[in-house]
């Protein structure tokens, strides 16, 4: 399990001094939309610079026609970042045309594919899929599997299923996780890190809780030696 750190904060300034602050650690540090919006190429360099060690996890859930995704995860694959994200609702025949255009770079980052939000409840779901999110994230991982993907994003709850329906090392990226059971916020299906654990998740993305805190480094500390990292 590798904790990565949701890099979620109003401005480039501010999430710097965050990862400044867990700059002894070689941890996953995720870049999301409006992190990489604003502040670009420069802001992966920089945290680079803080220490070189950290992974980058960027967080854009590319979903477009296939071309246009494979041109975009070529592009993303030059930022020399080490994990992006995809939709794997935009089918298989996107998901590889982006497999296969990353197939000349022999160090491609990881890709994952964006099973259900973790935002959706149900009712919410449904509405949309027209299945249960556990139908829908399995049929999603499957998909996404044979396709040659690295691993999907799901919620903690569906990590297990979606392992034992794939492979043990498809790997499952989990957000929406309050390690010691704090506020969710506008996530609706959130764990604990007890629960994570226990389902197999490699990868527990944790924002709030940590830039919210009074004192970011040690609820990092806190959170590595629940992992046992």
């Amino acid at each position: 399990m590798k904790l990565s750190v949701a890099l979620d904060l109003p401005s480039a300034d501010e999430n710097i001094a965050l990862a400044t602050s867990l700059a002894e650690y070689d941890i996953w540090m995720k870049v999301g939309f409006r992190s990489y919006i604003r502040d670009g190429k420069p802001f992966i360099q920089a945290l680079k610079e803080i220490n070189p060690n950290f992974k980058i996890f960027l967080d854009l859930k590319l979903y477009d026609i296939p071309n246009t995704m494979a041109d975009a995860a070529e592009e993303i694959a030059k930022l020399g970042i080490d994990m992006f994200n995809i939709h794997a609702s935009a089918g298989v025949v996107a998901m590889r045309a982006v497999m296969q255009r990353l197939e000349q770079y022999p160090n491609r980052p990881l890709v994952l594919a964006v099973t259900a939000l973790t935002s959706f409840d149900e009712e919410n779901f449904q509405a949309i899929y027209e299945k249960s999110i556990d139908q829908k994230a399995q049929q999603f991982a499957k998909m996404s599997y044979a396709s040659g993907l690295d691993g999907v994003v799901c919620s903690a709850f569906e990590s297990r299923m979606i392992k034992n329906a794939t492979s043990p090392n498809f790997l499952t990226l989990c957000p929406g996780i309050r390690p010691f059971g704090e506020d969710a916020g506008d996530q609706k299906r959130v764990a604990t890190l007890d629960l994570a654990k226990q389902e197999g998740v490699d990868f527990p993305v944790i924002g709030r809780p940590i830039y919210k805190d009074s004192n970011p480094k040690e609820r990092v500390e806190k959170i590595l030696e629940k992992i046992g990292e």
